[in-house]
């Protein structure tokens, strides 16, 4: 009995003793496999996932974007618009995606508000990576020549009556900004025209049908104000634009730290391997520092981001919780 029990107590031991490297040599091949995907990565045809309809700026960023990823890797970028709910139907189906870095979103500041404004959105920000934000485009209100020349004049005029103001619909960035700004800040009322998209808002303003337009330079409000049609009376950037340079800021204008902006990114299921998010970053930054995509962005009212991976995670983390806090500030949400 004795010979029995010692027996099996030696067997136990040799496998106890082998459970350590066996479960080394398992995580070594999983690792190796891992690296030898990402070193493999792309193999096939890569999709973004942009969630608003063909023409929009995300739509543009993600074509030039994804035309030059596809000289640099071999493979075709294909870009698929599945819009609707804001930007909630690509949200949802990227999260629900294969983490292999073939199917990647394009989005935008979109991303990090919904997280707040749809609390039944059917996805949380958790289940994204940031790969890379790559262009960032400030928030601007601008005027009609015959109106207010500055903000300070415009926030005067509004005291005991209401500031109107035209943006791309209720809880878009612009909106969200602008009646934070007001509420918040100036501390007057103000009354929301809504509108189609940027562009209409910036028809309406042109014409002098609005006082004041919300929208970011790269939403049609550059060449206006660029030409003098429009006069922009502020800029929510820490220095001025250098497409803009006439356009003072928020905080020449009397309020200090007050910044925020439209921006397009790139973003993967959460477990995708951080060797493959870190190749694809490493490709878009090589392309956002090209001269002609440069002036491309600028052209549009853009400013490239160079941020590298690590960085553009923590630029998000930081996006959702400065939205939120404007968000609930001006009580708005969608059920």
């Amino acid at each position: 009995m004795t010979t029995v029990e010692n027996r099996s107590y030696s067997i136990n031991g040799i496998l106890s003793r082998l459970a350590v490297p066996l479960a080394l040599s398992a995580l070594v091949v999983f690792a190796s496999s891992t690296a030898l995907r990402a070193q493999a990565y792309p193999s096939k045809p890569i999709t973004i996932m942009v969630g608003f309809a063909p023409g929009g700026l995300i739509d543009v960023i993600a074509r030039l974007v994804g035309q030059k990823l596809s000289v640099k890797f071999g493979q075709p970028v294909i870009i698929e618009n599945r819009s609707g709910a804001a930007g909630n139907l690509a949200h949802r189906r990227i999260a629900a995606a294969d983490p292999d870095g073939y199917t990647i979103l394009g989005a935008t500041t979109s991303l990090p508000i919904n997280e707040t404004v749809f609390p039944k959105r059917g996805y949380t920000a958790d289940e994204f990576t940031a790969v890379s934000i790559s262009a960032s485009s400030p928030e601007m209100i601008s005027a009609h020549p015959s109106g207010p020349k500055t903000l300070k004049e415009f926030v005067d005029n509004a005291r005991g009556t209401s500031a109107q103001f035209g943006t791309a619909g209720a809880g878009s960035a612009s909106y969200i900004v602008t009646q934070y700004f007001f509420k918040k800040l100036a501390n007057i009322q103000s009354t929301h025209i809504p509108f189609q998209g940027g562009a209409p808002a910036v028809t309406a303003a042109l014409g002098n049908q609005i006082p004041l337009v919300a929208t970011p330079p790269a939403a049609g409000a550059a060449q206006p104000v660029l030409s003098g049609a429009l006069r922009g009376l502020a800029v929510a950037s820490e220095k001025r634009m250098k497409l803009l340079p006439d356009v003072p800021t928020y905080a020449e204008s009397g309020y200090p730290g007050f910044t925020a902006s439209a921006w397009t990114g790139f973003f993967v299921p959460a477990k995708t391997p951080p060797e493959i998010t870190t190749k694809l970053n490493a490709a878009i930054l090589e392309i956002l520092k090209e001269p002609d995509t440069i002036a491309k962005l600028e052209q549009l009212g853009f400013e490239p981001l160079y941020l590298d991976q690590p960085q553009s995670e923590a630029m998000f983390r930081a996006e959702i919780a400065k939205w939120r806090t404007m968000v609930e500030a001006i009580d708005f949400k969608v059920e």
